[in-house]
C-alpha cells in the first residue's frame, strides 16, 4: 500500500482541487465587491426603504372617499386645519424627493472618502 502523502498522483489531484476551490472563492469575492453589484444592491435597498416610507406615509394620510383627494364641501375633516384635503400623491412626491436628496448626499459623502 503506497503512502498517500508521497503519492504524486494523489498530491496532484489534491493541489488541483485546492486550486479550483481557491479560484471559485476569488470569483465569488470579485462578484461581491464589483462596483456595479455594490451600487445595484444599494439601489435595491434604497427602493425597498422608500417603498416602506411611502407605505407608512400612505397609512398616515387618510384617503378621501371620492378617490381623487379633492375637497368635498360636506366632509368635516376638510375644514380649515383638517387633514382631509391633503392629496396623498403630493405627500408621496415629497417623500420621494426627500429620499432622493438623502441618497444623493450619502452617495457624495461616500465618494469623497
Amino acid at each position: 500500500m503506497a503512502d498517500r502523502s508521497r503519492d504524486p498522483d494523489a498530491l496532484e489531484r489534491r493541489i488541483e482541487r485546492t486550486r479550483l476551490e481557491l479560484a471559485q472563492t476569488i470569483d465569488e469575492l470579485a462578484e461581491r465587491v464589483s462596483p456595479r453589484n455594490v451600487a445595484q444592491r444599494g439601489a435595491e435597498r434604497l427602493k425597498d426603504e422608500a417603498g416602506q416610507v411611502a407605505k407608512a406615509v400612505g397609512a398616515m394620510v387618510p384617503r378621501s372617499s371620492d378617490g381623487g383627494g379633492k375637497h368635498r364641501a360636506d366632509d368635516p375633516d376638510d375644514a380649515e386645519g383638517g387633514r382631509g384635503g391633503v392629496d396623498p400623491r403630493l405627500v408621496l412626491a415629497g417623500v420621494g424627493a426627500a429620499v432622493a436628496v438623502t441618497a444623493l448626499v450619502v452617495w457624495r459623502r461616500r465618494r469623497r472618502r
